[in-house]
């Protein structure tokens, strides 16, 4: 991918240009956050109670769109949860009657958002949506169609991002289970 050819690894493991999160779409955040505490000792999660923005765009217009996220490390991969607060449309409520929840986006961390979109868009992928997060710089989040059925996300690789994800990675080192949601702060 240009600008991240040489692949520095970020604090929690991961390469800068590979994937570094899976995402699902959830109807309820803490039975998601049970199921993955109990049954794959995934914790402790990290959950902002409010992602939206007045520079949010989806399929080129403003989006009004608000989601609850919750991340967590298994291993060196982050896991997100994402639940949709209203039915405004959105990337997620889109792949929620496209399939229903699940499985979303693949998350690949790079240095510069905007310079890796038009390698996307030049392989027949759309934008489907902008905004900016609270580590810094902005997300997209990229359509393959048919041929491609989640979201790719492009995550931008800043220190705010790397300071933030290795210490959700850090609290997950030999986690003993007790607190199992935290602020995402």
């Amino acid at each position: 991918m240009p600008g991240d050819a040489e692949g520095r690894l970020l604090g929690f493991g991961q390469r800068v240009g590979g994937i570094t999160q899976m995402a699902y779409v959830v109807p309820d955040m803490e039975a998601a956050i049970d199921w993955w505490v109990r049954d794959t000792r995934t914790g402790p999660w990290f959950l902002l109670e409010s992602f939206t923005g007045a520079d949010h765009v989806y399929r080129g217009a403003p989006s009004r769109a608000d989601v609850r996220i919750a991340m967590a490390f298994a291993g060196h991969m982050q896991i997100e949860l994402i639940q949709p607060k209203d039915d405004h449309p959105s990337v997620y409520r889109e792949m929620i009657e496209r399939r229903g929840h699940g499985f979303h986006h693949v998350g690949i961390a790079c240095d510069d958002v905007d310079a890796e979109i038009p390698a996307y868009l030049a392989r027949g992928y759309s934008l489907a949506f902008t905004a900016s997060v609270p580590t810094g710089s902005h997300v997209a989040y990229l359509d393959g169609g048919d041929a491609h059925p989640h979201f790719v996300e492009l995550i931008p690789a800043t220190p705010g991002m790397d300071t933030a994800f290795t210490a959700f990675w850090r609290a997950s080192i030999g986690w003993d289970g007790k607190d199992p949601i935290r602020p995402f702060a």
